[in-house]
């Protein structure tokens, strides 16, 4: 006999219970990317530092627990409390998998957050004063989820508390990743002024990566934002679909970058090789860019370089062909 639902009933499925299925597939469809851009990183970066791949390796770990929890939560949603709609939607207060998505979820992004902010600080030359202020954001951001987390538990009557905490979460994380992103373009954008003309490629590509790579997470968190005040928790949950879908995003952000440094390397490697030779060199004073994704770039002063073989870790002198001393650039894997 088929099971007849009210209108009131049906409205609570669609908008209580559909916001955690669409979230759920589109989380695992995500896993399966992420899992290809960690073979990426695999074969092409196996000579990276210890701390960096065990960055990697517990990216890994995290994701996909994130992606067994999300199916365990419909499984448990979904087909355990089929008949018993009401129960599947108290799952939200009453169940730490479920209640305690939003702290998951924010435990993912702060591990990511934390890799952007330790790349700002090397691209900033290591001022303490910028990434300090973004850090204190991003770590009020992770204590009002905490908080958030803490008053769902008390279910339904509670729901003002959770709204406004959600609100300090989601804001602050998207001025913090806001803040971060322009904060690390700003100083590559100024880094251009110390580098030769056929660096600025590299730099502009590097530019282009951090919006493209950092954006996708910060605009979902503003989603999550503007849906979490639209409506209210107990009769729409359409914020929960975007909250599914962050940690992914910010899982590919931190993926995307590094292994986008391989290809940089490639194309600064073509400029240096001769394909933008009749660009003029011009003597400047020794200047250094701190590390950014892996790739660095600085000014030194030598005789004559064969800058092909920079690109391999061979900086053995060329020859004695030129008299005067010119500056060149050197570009290195972190």
């Amino acid at each position: 006999m088929p099971v007849i639902m009210t209108p009131e009933e049906h409205d609570q499925a669609v908008y209580l219970l559909g916001p955690w299925l669409i979230g759920s597939f589109i989380d695992v469809l995500f896993q399966g990317v992420l899992f290809c851009q960690f073979a990426h990183y695999l074969s092409l970066y196996r000579d990276d530092k210890l701390t960096v791949r065990l960055s990697v390796l517990g990216l890994a770990i995290l994701t996909t627990l994130k992606s067994v929890q999300s199916i365990a939560l419909i499984w448990v949603q979904n087909i355990l409390y089929f008949k018993d709609l009401q129960g599947a939607i108290l799952l939200n207060y009453t169940t730490w998998w479920q209640s305690g998505n939003p702290l998951m979820v924010a435990c993912i992004g702060l591990y990511v957050q934390i890799f952007f902010l330790h790349r700002l600080y090397g691209v900033s030359a290591k001022k303490k004063w910028v990434v300090t202020p973004i850090a204190i954001v991003l770590a009020f951001a992770f204590v009002s989820i905490c908080l958030a987390t803490y008053f769902i538990t008390f279910g339904e009557s509670a729901g003002p508390k959770i709204a406004a905490w959600f609100a300090a979460h989601f804001s602050s994380v998207c001025a913090g990743d806001l803040a971060m992103c322009f904060s690390i373009a700003f100083f590559l954008i100024r880094s251009k002024r110390d580098v030769l003309p056929q660096t600025v490629g590299i730099i502009t590509s590097l530019i282009r990566l951090t919006f493209s790579t950092m954006a996708p997470a910060a605009l979902c968190a503003m989603m999550n934002l503007i849906f979490s005040q639209v409506y209210s928790g107990s009769d729409r949950l359409v914020s929960t679909a975007f909250n599914m879908v962050l940690p992914k995003l910010y899982a590919f952000s931190m993926m995307w970058t590094l292994n986008a440094r391989r290809s940089m390397r490639t194309g600064g490697s073509r400029v240096y090789s001769g394909e933008n030779s009749s660009a003029p060199r011009r003597p400047r004073d020794n200047v250094e860019l701190n590390t950014y994704n892996g790739v660095q770039v600085h000014t030194h002063t030598e005789t004559s370089i064969d800058v092909r073989k920079m690109f391999h870790g061979d900086e053995s002198k060329s020859g004695e062909s030129q008299a005067t001393s010119i500056p060149d650039y050197k570009i290195s894997a972190m």
